[in-house]
């Protein structure tokens, strides 16, 4: 069965990684690409609410959205395929990783989270080196390819996965391994400084520290693999659920 497969990212719709992964899945059936028009790097899951939304065409199947990822992933579905329903999601291929709790601040990831509220499987994909060549994007996409290949018809709804690759190794990405989401710890995360007006002004930022288990993301992409960890929108903490329901307030 060919597939109809939609594309967005968090990095705009001129972003190679996007370019490359759009091109390859060609192969498996119909992309249809709605990507935002600029960089909408770390905006998370916002949708836009207090102003209007304008869809520019650049080609045949080819669209870019003035919003956030989730803008464009909700206009694909209610508008410009809300008669072509499509068969999976894909977001990325994201320029730099998205691991651990970042997946909660991530453009990227939030586009294949809207899918799968949707109701249709969904893949975030991201490459951890921030220096990318071409020859790496193509070689994630043929992965990401062989991936929805797998997956296609097996992946229940409202679920999507979350794919890190780990810098370029020789011989393309080829080992992968599945992965449970790590932690990391940011050090110096707040910069203080003054402007020369004497005013006080600040910089989230630092470099994080990360939790390289083996069986965790980063523990993954740092033993030169692809991660690959399924995630899904229902955050309800069971095991604490249940310990609740015997709880008694006072």
């Amino acid at each position: 069965m060919k597939l109809r497969i939609l594309i967005s990212n968090d990095d705009g719709i001129f972003a190679p990684g996007l370019k490359a992964l759009a091109k390859e899945m060609g192969r498996l059936g119909t992309v249809v690409v709605v990507a935002p028009d600029s960089d909408q790097s770390s905006v998370s899951h916002s949708i836009t609410l207090t102003r209007p939304l304008r869809i520019k065409r650049h080609g045949e199947n080819v669209y870019s959205v003035d919003g956030t990822p989730t803008d464009c992933v909700t206009l694909a579905f209610h508008e410009i395929l809300r008669n072509r329903r499509p068969h999976v999601v894909l977001s990325g291929l994201n320029h730099g990783s998205n691991m651990g709790e970042d997946v909660t601040y991530s453009g990227t990831v939030a586009a294949a989270i809207e899918g799968a509220i949707m109701g249709v499987p969904a893949v975030a994909a991201s490459i951890v080196s921030t220096d990318l060549q071409e020859r790496a994007f193509v070689s994630a996409a043929r992965f990401i390819r062989r991936l929805v290949s797998s997956i296609a018809g097996r992946m229940p709804s409202s679920t999507l996965l979350n794919v890190n690759f780990p810098r370029m190794p020789r011989g393309g990405y080829k080992a992968y391994q599945i992965t449970r989401l790590g932690r990391r710890v940011y050090t110096d995360i707040i910069s203080a400084k003054t402007d020369p007006s004497g005013r006080s002004y600040f910089w989230i930022g630092g470099e994080p520290t990360w939790d390289r288990t083996d069986d965790t993301d980063a523990g993954a992409v740092g033993r030169g693999r692809v991660s690959i960890t399924p995630l899904t929108i229902d955050m309800t903490d069971r095991s604490l659920l249940e310990q609740m329901r015997g709880w008694s307030l006072r």
